[in-house]
């Protein structure tokens, strides 16, 4: 895992270990709670400049850094948002995939019927953004490996949760100001990519690999680093 910097509440600093090859994130004991709405923002922002395929952590043999304790999935749910973890038993932190704590912060909806449908039209196998196992959509939009169901990033509440962040943000580093034009922005190629088009149908095959939620964050990142 590599160690990342983040803002954390009454000045204080907030150390986030982040594993790219399993795409998760370690937090100690309630650090997830402790970061800024800027730190938020700011790890959003690394989750989508570092986004892949997962290569598959072992979550039956996971054991906590700090205690070596085996780690035990948890569920919990953040307003309508069923998402999941693996914690310490002795209470030393938590670790949470991408695609988790994604859906933990209201970033990830499923895909609507009329959407999946359409998807179909265009391609025949997907993979899953929870876990990177393929998903056969003939068959169904639910990933066999994790249950998973197919989902992408939920661009449109992304502005409304960015605007709300920004508000709230009271420290003196600013957050990115072009941001919010960038997730509209996104949030319109997202949408066209359903539409019928042989333009959308390239953008669906170059980007699923990773799955529809890390084919949004790449689109997201690749237009906040055009508008610096």
């Amino acid at each position: 895992m590599k160690e990342h910097t983040l803002g954390g509440h009454l000045g204080r600093s907030v150390a986030i270990d982040v594993c790219r090859p399993c795409q998760s994130l370690w937090f100690d004991e309630r650090e997830n709670l402790q970061l800024t709405p800027g730190a938020t923002l700011a790890l959003f922002r690394l989750i989508g400049e570092h986004v892949a395929k997962p290569a598959g952590a072992a979550a039956d043999t996971a054991r906590c850094p700090r205690c070596r304790g085996r780690l035990r999935k948890t569920q919990d749910m953040q307003r309508a948002t069923r998402f999941e973890y693996l914690r310490c038993p002795n209470g030393h932190g938590r670790l949470e995939t991408f695609f988790d704590f994604l859906k933990e912060k209201d970033f990830v909806r499923p895909l609507t019927p009329a959407q999946i449908a359409k998807l179909r039209q265009t391609i025949q196998m997907v993979n899953c953004s929870n876990c990177g196992a393929p998903i056969d959509l003939a068959r169904g939009s639910d990933c066999p490996h994790c249950g998973s169901p197919l989902s992408m990033l939920d661009l449109e509440q992304a502005e409304t949760l960015v605007a709300q962040l920004r508000e709230a943000d009271r420290s003196d580093k600013p957050v990115d100001p072009a941001l919010p034009l960038a997730l509209a922005r996104a949030r319109r190629e997202a949408e066209q990519a359903f539409a019928d088009s042989p333009r959308n149908e390239v953008w669906l095959e170059q980007n699923l690999s990773i799955g529809l939620v890390g084919a949004g964050l790449t689109a997201l990142i690749r237009l906040l680093k055009r508008d610096e």
